[in-house]
């Protein structure tokens, strides 16, 4: 069948019109092989400029159609509904990108209404060579797996199952709470932050819709959208779960302690414990590291006074395979450690301490009973908390962590209210930008807290204070502040094991460490693997509310995926010609999405249709040609190289003449 090419070339209001000539591109696009019609208008994307297209299709019996206009990211969704309602496969659409590569970067009209002209021409050759392609629908698993088991995690994993469907929850630590159960209290509403998490998580631990799978970690996945396979390694407590009453007896009877890591070392737990009164379960996990029984063959004591007999020192490792149709990546953020900023004096000086260490030593159920005190156990008399350590800084993370400048005010907030301290807030710029925020810092500085524009260079110890030299930039002047305790507000980075974590899910990450969305504004939630989300902290620096906004988003967006029971499958993907792959398995470690797979039996690569994303590393790696991408042919590619080049100036005329060779060569 002859192409017959309709070209509709948008003014975007004044975005397009204003740097190119509408009128001549018209003109122009009238004039090309196989255009029955070119239309300009001033919004193509409006109902009015549907409706226009939809009617040329019927009355001129189109069979190809070119937008030019905007990013095929913004509307090429909506012209290719446009196309499948008037009766044209979505796959004989093109969109040429004269906003973003043309009007936006083009100061002279006759340049950008020249460079107009070629992508237009490009369009309409390319798409002559489209070829109807038929999308495919897979079902989708109703269940649903969340991985991380802070307030994130949590809030995913309720939205889920209060909808009425299976969530497996997978938190690798003894109980689930995350970094929000650390906290004391919550900015800029000073709730307990215990408060008004310990509910959600007895909701997660009584739901019938959720499985809840503590000291716990995920090992492998395999499958697709709709259908994953993942297998999870379920470490042993040593406690049998089923029998333990949470009674707290065997706790009480070890002698053996460590560090606490819930009270960030400065307290102590027992060989045996529950990380925090309110865990979630509720059942004790034993620390091989420290038992003396798995050090020596000795002791036993807990399990000589567990009534119910639920101490188990055989258990083993488990693995649990799970099949679900999507994946909530809720794994958090690590504190960032201060200790090369050696400037800071911090694990060097005494009574230097981070942001989470603060937040214990003020709770009520931290190693000093919410009391606020020195080494010596004296309540300081003046503290100074500084800002951005590790945050906005080339030398460790070049971002803003977001909370720092509102926990810091916090702190001081609770250091004034419960020590009556004199506190210092050393800055550099201050950001205070959520709802009910700027009213928090005007309530601090009411409360007497003093605000020291500067970044200190340094922090040191003289006659048993520390001593804080910086330049006030405001005042303009230098400052000598002496001090009993400082703050060092640290940056929230990456967890540490996130490119572990990435590989496992066939994810990206960002320059800064941070999983990768795959929109910044349209999908921030979403990923580059299909049924993959990341909310919370995974995806970058963020508080509370916009964490909780974050889970409920991508709980929607399973939510929609579940209840439709089956989605759509990408057609412009890579295809494999097995008579001509050679098995040379170059492909297979190339591909980023691990959607190729080598057959034993016949030799040959095989692609999962479901999984490729139509990237084309594997069709540019092949060195025998077997592999061909869907919707991205020779043919196709080299007739827009030549539509680009027609009219240009030597010497890229000679390209444009090897282009149409190569095409005609192509067939």
């Amino acid at each position: 069948m002859e192409p017959r090419v309709g070209v509709y070339i948008c003014h975007c209001g004044a975005n397009i019109a204003d740097t190119v000539d509408v009128e001549a591109m018209t003109e122009f696009a009238q004039g090309l092989d196989s255009v029955v019609v070119a239309r300009n208008y001033k919004f193509v994307c409006s109902e009015p400029g549907q409706s226009m297209i939809e009617e040329d299709i019927e009355n001129l019996q189109l069979n190809r159609v070119v937008v030019a206009a905007c990013s095929p990211q913004m509307h090429e969704p909506t012209f290719r509904r446009v196309c499948e309602k008037a009766g044209i496969n979505r796959y004989l659409f093109q969109m040429a990108n004269i906003r973003e590569q043309c009007s936006w970067v083009t100061d002279d009209k006759e340049q950008a209404t020249e460079k107009a002209k070629a992508l237009v021409d490009a369009a309409v050759r390319r798409v002559a060579y489209q070829e109807p392609l038929e999308v495919s629908r897979v079902p989708v698993t109703p269940h649903a797996l969340v991985v991380g088991g802070g307030i994130a995690g949590i809030q995913a994993a309720l939205d889920i199952a209060e909808a009425g469907y299976k969530v497996y929850l997978v938190e690798r630590e003894p109980s689930i709470g995350g970094h929000m159960i650390q906290l004391d209290k919550t900015f800029p509403t000073l709730d307990c932050s215990a408060c008004i998490l310990t509910p959600k998580m007895a909701q997660v631990r009584s739901h019938p819709n959720i499985e809840l799978m503590t000291y716990s970690e995920v090992v492998e996945v395999s499958g697709h959208v709709g259908d994953f396979k993942v297998k999870i390694r379920r470490k042993p407590r040593y406690v049998d779960e089923s029998k333990c009453t949470g009674c707290g007896v065997c706790i009480e009877k070890c002698p053996w302690k460590a560090d606490s890591e819930f009270d960030m070392g400065l307290g102590k737990r027992k060989a045996i414990y529950t990380p925090f009164p309110q865990a979630v379960p509720n059942v004790p996990v034993i620390d091989r590291e420290t038992c003396v029984y798995f050090k020596k063959g000795t002791c036993r004591a807990c399990e000589k006074f567990c009534e119910p007999k639920a101490i188990d020192f055989e258990q083993t490792e488990k693995l649990v395979e799970v099949e679900v149709g999507a994946v909530i990546l809720a794994t958090g953020y690590d504190q960032f450690d201060p200790s090369p900023i050696y400037q800071y004096g911090y694990r060097r000086l005494d009574n230097v301490i981070t942001g989470l260490e603060f937040e214990r030593l003020c709770n009520a159920t931290g190693p000093t009973g919410g009391r606020i005190v020195l080494n010596g156990g004296k309540e300081p008399e003046s503290v100074a908390i500084i800002h951005c350590v590790g945050s906005r800084n080339q030398n460790y993370h070049e971002y803003c962590s977001r909370v720092c400048c509102m926990y810091s005010m916090k702190f001081a907030h609770l250091v004034r209210e419960k020590t009556g301290a004199k506190v210092y807030e050393f800055y550099t710029d201050l950001k205070s930008s959520g709802k009910g925020y700027e009213e928090f810092y005007n309530r601090v500085l009411d409360e007497g807290v003093i605000f020291v524009r500067s970044r200190p260079p340094e922090v040191f110890s003289e006659d048993g204070k520390l001593i804080i030299q910086c330049e006030d930039t405001l005042a303009d002047c230098q400052r000598r502040i002496a001090v009993d305790m400082v703050m060092l507000s640290t940056a929230l980075e990456p967890r540490a094991d996130a490119e572990e974590v990435a590989r496992l899910f066939s994810l990206s990450r960002s320059a800064d460490g941070f999983f990768l969305e795959k929109h910044p504004k349209l999908a921030p939630v979403a990923t580059m693997t299909d049924g993959v989300f990341v909310v919370g902290c995974a995806q970058g620096p963020k508080d509370i509310p916009d964490t909780v906004a974050q889970a409920s988003a991508a709980a929607a967006a399973v939510l929609a995926m579940i209840v439709r029971g089956s989605i759509e499958i990408e057609a412009a993907t890579a295809v494999v010609d097995q008579e001509l792959c050679s098995g040379c398995k170059i492909c297979n470690s190339l591909c980023p999405y691990n959607a190729i797979s080598f057959l034993e039996d016949k030799k040959v690569a095989e692609i999962n249709e479901i999984l490729c994303k139509g990237c084309g590393v594997c069709i540019a790696a092949c060195p025998a040609g077997a592999i061909t991408g869907r919707h991205f042919t020779d043919k196709q590619i080299f007739a827009e190289i030549e539509g680009l080049l027609a009219d240009a100036k030597p010497p890229l005329v000679a390209i444009g003449e090897a282009a149409q060779v190569a095409v005609e060569a192509s067939g």
